[in-house]
């Protein structure tokens, strides 16, 4: 299934029904007055999150949802029916916001919660309703509201503990397959990662963690450039970033300290609480470094880098590191789980 992330949509809620000016009429009953009813309501329009869905394809053609209006009232007292709500399923974590305002209308992060998106018209009234001691015979009834239509965008921002950064090929979708299930394509061009990958950590029976793979990132993303800055927003909801760096390229005239710093400038650009999430460094492909200059290297890279927070060296491809880094980010999810819900 192509994996969407964004969409536009139109949403119509339905219009009350009119209510009824009818007047009882039956024999021997000349006088029977009033007995109009009222409209019923209309169709509102609401988002459910599903834990079963994970992608807004099926938004992407079907752009405009219609709720039914109302029926109108009746005589001898019969109300309108009320039309049936739509609900649109949308996978957890979607965000929907007001197209023209920006305004954030709902952000569906726990399965089943359901938001209004568009409200139904109130069905109008009757003339029963305006019969009084000095008006025995109303004629007066009121029209149904209008729903409320909306342009809304949906974004889908993945549920995710651990997010990863990097440039193309620093070997992020390598360390998901070695440390988790998924299996996201791998190769040796740039940009094999084309849309998100959600991979699930076991760390043992009961504990796990869920780890995000975006397009790699390259300078001027938050402008929009290259892949990475259309899928930056499934980074928002993560509690820590690990950013790889490859420390063994194979382009002599790559520079890796200044594709590192290319990758912070980037965060800081696209969104400043991103910027400032807690984010861990990790030097990736340590296979390709001979063991007795890995020390050497991973100092000079972090002195060069005036890195001050964790680092950790490893090889995604053959596994080494991996284990005690997956284990070191269990801890931390462990150790900040009540300040993260709180």
């Amino acid at each position: 299934m192509k994996f969407i992330d964004e969409v536009t949509i139109e949403v119509h809620a339905g219009k009350g029904g009119d209510g009824s000016a009818s007047f009882r009429r039956e024999k021997f009953v000349p006088r029977g007055g009033p007995d109009g009813g009222d409209g019923g309501r209309g169709g509102s329009i609401f988002a459910v999150a599903d834990r079963n869905i994970n992608t807004l394809i099926d938004y992407r053609f079907a752009r405009i949802h219609r709720a039914k209006n109302g029926e109108p009232g009746r005589g001898s007292d019969c109300n309108g029916r009320s039309a049936a709500d739509v609900v649109l399923r949308v996978p957890v974590g979607t965000v929907a916001s007001d197209l023209d305002s920006g305004e954030v209308i709902a952000d569906l992060a726990a399965h089943e919660q359901r938001a209004l998106l568009a409200k139904s018209g109130d069905g109008g009234l009757g003339n029963l309703h305006f019969k009084s001691s000095t008006n025995r015979a109303p004629r007066q009834f009121t029209r149904g509201m209008p729903g409320e239509s909306r342009k809304l965008k949906l974004e889908l921002k993945v549920l995710a503990d651990i997010g990863l950064l990097g440039m193309p090929n620093a070997g992020k979708s390598t360390f998901i397959r070695a440390v988790s299930a998924a299996r996201p394509k791998v190769a040796d061009y740039p940009f094999t990662t084309l849309y998100p990958n959600l991979g699930v950590v076991r760390v043992d029976q009961n504990r796990s963690f869920v780890v995000a793979d975006i397009p790699g990132l390259i300078e001027g993303a938050a402008e929009g450039a290259g892949l990475g800055h259309q899928f930056l927003r499934h980074l928002q909801r993560t509690r820590l970033l690990l950013h790889l760096v490859d420390v063994a390229p194979f382009d002599a005239d790559a520079d890796p300290v200044a594709e590192a710093r290319a990758i912070v400038n980037e965060l800081g650009k696209y969104d400043v609480a991103l910027f400032r999430k807690p984010r861990w460094l990790v030097l990736n492909k340590a296979d390709l470094v001979p063991a007795a200059e890995r020390t050497a290297v991973t100092q000079k890279f972090i002195a060069d880098f005036g890195w001050e927070g964790k680092s950790f060296i490893i090889s995604a491809l053959t596994g080494e590191g991996c284990k005690e880094l997956t284990y070191t980010i269990m801890e931390y999810l462990d150790e900040t789980k009540e300040a993260f819900t709180g």
